[in-house]
């Protein structure tokens, strides 16, 4: 049960707010440590990524503590009510430590169907994209807005976005390739900032491989409450991850889909 009154939206915003303060002290500071969690490649984690869901967690354990926790950082913790809190962080450490402001904070309220509300917050340019099924708005130095997908239905028109120009296996890579051939403009690196950008509608498609169920449930979360659509490369649910397409809307998508679904 919870153990206060607030919403939770209000809980959401509360652990993005004490995310931003735990973060910003070591964005672009030149001294920050690195740690590699994987033996063959990088995959960098640093002392903001832990200081981070730490300060999420605490949240949570006020105000929710019979529901269950899913973190990149620290893993599952069981609760009892059905709901999981999953979350990322900081999406985009290799930005984070590069110092572009693509990365992000992700947190998402989900059920065993999947996530029903998600937040992607930049702490750094100060905007918080919010979805849920009943808001979907931005606020940021501009004040607040709704947000909402455009309506672009043809490929040769539409913006693409990926993190890393290999996206997956040499298999996904090559199915990425096969629709980017058709796009009018790809870009690379925005990590979950992009999925933002097709709820703001300042894009049209995401398509990444390789992903963690705390790399795509906020988004999800965020694109839906916005119209647009995410799935795997098949059509089916991607809140699990691996393999995602966010579209803008059901057209763009088919578009994509058709292409990916032979990968």
């Amino acid at each position: 049960m919870r153990t206060t009154q607030v919403s939770d939206i209000e809980v959401a915003e509360e652990m993005a707010d004490a995310a931003r303060a735990a973060i910003l002290p070591y964005f672009r500071q030149g001294n920050l440590e690195t740690s590699n969690k994987l033996a063959e490649g990088f995959d960098p984690v640093t002392i903001a990524d832990r200081a981070a869901e730490k300060a999420m967690r605490d949240v949570l354990s006020r105000h929710c503590p019979d529901d269950g926790i899913f973190g990149e950082e620290f893993g599952h913790t069981e609760g009892v009510s059905g709901r999981t809190w999953v979350l990322d962080p900081i999406d985009g450490t290799r930005g984070f430590i590069s110092g572009t402001p693509t990365w992000g904070v992700l947190i998402a309220l989900s059920t065993r169907d999947g996530p029903v509300l998600g937040v992607i917050d930049q702490p750094y340019i100060g905007e918080r994209f919010v979805g849920t099924p009943e808001i979907a708005q931005v606020t940021g130095p501009l004040g607040t807005s709704a947000l909402k997908t455009r309506a672009t239905k043809a490929l040769d028109q539409a913006m693409l976005f990926t993190t890393f120009p290999e996206v997956g296996t040499s298999e996904e890579a090559a199915g990425f390739r096969s629709v980017a051939e058709q796009v009018q403009l790809t870009r690379y690196g925005m990590d979950c900032y992009a999925y933002a950008l097709v709820a703001a509608g300042q894009a049209d498609l995401v398509i990444e491989a390789g992903l963690n169920a705390y790399d795509i449930q906020a988004p999800i979360a965020v694109i839906h409450a916005a119209g647009g659509i995410v799935t795997d490369w098949q059509g089916g649910p991607a809140h699990n991850g691996g393999r995602a397409l966010a579209a803008a809307n059901p057209e763009i998508h088919a578009a994509a889909l058709e292409i990916l679904r032979h990968y």
